[in-house]
């Protein structure tokens, strides 16, 4: 019982950081705020080398570090510009940043008991207007974000002591244009449609516990602070500034300064979140013709590729067909001779007439007729005649058509028909 009874006393001594164990998604994971006032700041740490001097900065440096907080030093000033220009007062006295790199520089810059979380990247103590960064995450795409973000709490813990939670990362996210993100859009989106808004008197000191309603609260919280913003402009946010910083309390800084109650304010921005951030004017809005635009592009490009992937196949097939056929080819001339035309050579008794058996030769005929040419010669002018339309269709054989006898009577013979393979017979 005694050692429970110590454990939740260091609980309750330790310093109190207003950010889950686990951290936020988004820039909301890198950064942390420790308003423990009872934080005593030492001397300047032995870890740093150097320092750089603004108008209203003091930038305390690590020797790896002096290069980026020259570059910083170049940009805060204008930082710091813009948010005067929200709130409508700067706050007082000059901002120290400690800048290192790495983990290691980064937490030895740290106050006495006021150790950062292992995954911050950024920690603020408003009530010694102290920030304290990893040089590295200036580097990152969200690096510069997180600076203004720390600069805004910062400023909040010097105008003012009591804040609602709300309202401090409301006006963070606004002076860091996080309101604008795809994020938060999103997040709203989600909490319209589910019926999950928040009402900001739960958001006054606790931060819900589950990831997905914390996104939720931090986009709700800067949607409200820029309907606030833009209804009554900078110069309400000015007098609600001096009425908490009189020590009055919010609700009623709130009500002398915007002449409206908190309760009032919220109902009419409510009644306006279907029409920004429900399902109208997500099928109303060019981001959305731009997201068919983009979605039909896609399908177009699949198709293009489909169709370009089906031709590359077909080309495929073709080419290992004439592969094919060229093998098949070179088998064919390995297993013997072939024409020029590439079909297998004929033979040379291929490529005459065949003799029938009792074949002579006969004077006159260029050919073969058979064992007796008389009788196969017989009805050969009945057969022209029918075929050929009578008997002016066939043509008598002059007496010097006749071969020419050898001087031993014999009749010669064509060097190119040898005896017994006659060329084929044809009629004149």
């Amino acid at each position: 019982m005694l050692r429970l009874f110590a454990v939740l006393m260091m609980l309750l001594a330790s310093p109190r950081v207003s950010a889950q164990e686990e951290g936020p998604r988004g820039i909301h994971a890198q950064e942390a705020v420790i308003t423990d006032a009872a934080l005593v700041p030492h001397a300047r740490p032995a870890l740093a080398t150097g320092e750089v001097r603004t108008k209203r900065f003091i930038i305390v440096h690590t020797a790896k570090a002096a290069g980026a907080a020259r570059a910083l030093a170049q940009q805060i000033e204008g930082v710091r510009d813009g948010f005067g220009a929200m709130l409508g007062r700067d706050w007082p006295g000059t901002t120290e940043i400690r800048l290192g790199v790495g983990r290691q520089e980064f937490e030895a810059l740290a106050l006495p008991g006021g150790k950062p979380p292992g995954w911050a990247v950024a920690l603020a103590y408003p009530g010694h207007q102290i920030i304290l960064l990893d040089a590295l995450s200036l580097n990152d795409t969200e690096g510069p974000t997180t600076l203004r973000h720390e600069l805004a709490h910062v400023a909040l813990g010097q105008l003012a002591k009591e804040w609602p939670r709300w309202f401090q990362e409301g006006v963070a996210q606004n002076l860091t244009d996080e309101r604008y993100s795809v994020a938060h859009y999103s997040a709203l989106f989600r909490a319209v449609t589910q019926e999950r808004v928040f009402h900001f008197e739960d958001l006054s000191e606790d931060w819900p516990d589950v990831p997905s309603d914390v996104e939720i609260a931090y986009a709700q919280s800067a949607a409200f602070v820029a309907f606030l913003t833009g209804k009554h402009g900078p110069q309400a946010m000015g007098l609600l500034v001096d009425g908490v910083r009189a020590g009055e309390p919010f609700e009623q800084a709130f009500g002398k300064a915007f002449r409206t109650s908190l309760l009032l304010e919220e109902q009419d921005w409510r009644e306006g979140l279907a029409a920004r951030y429900g399902w109208l004017p997500l099928t109303t809005s060019s981001a959305l013709l731009w997201l068919a635009a983009s979605a039909l592009c896609v399908a177009a490009f699949a198709r293009r590729m489909w169709q370009k992937s089906a031709r590359m196949t077909e080309l495929a097939a073709e080419d290992a067909a004439e592969d094919a056929a060229l093998r098949l080819l070179a088998a064919a001339r390995a297993a013997g001779p072939l024409s020029p035309d590439g079909s297998e050579a004929l033979s040379p008794s291929a490529l005459t007439w065949p003799e029938w058996p009792g074949a002579t030769p006969t004077p006159g005929v260029p050919g073969p007729v058979g064992p007796s040419q008389p009788e196969a010669l017989e009805g050969a002018p009945e057969a022209l005649e029918s075929g050929a339309g009578g008997p002016e269709a066939s043509e008598a054989v002059e007496p010097g058509d006749e071969e020419p006898e050898s001087p031993s009577g014999e009749h010669e013979v064509d060097a190119e028909h040898p005896a017994g393979r006659p060329p084929k017979p044809t009629l004149h």
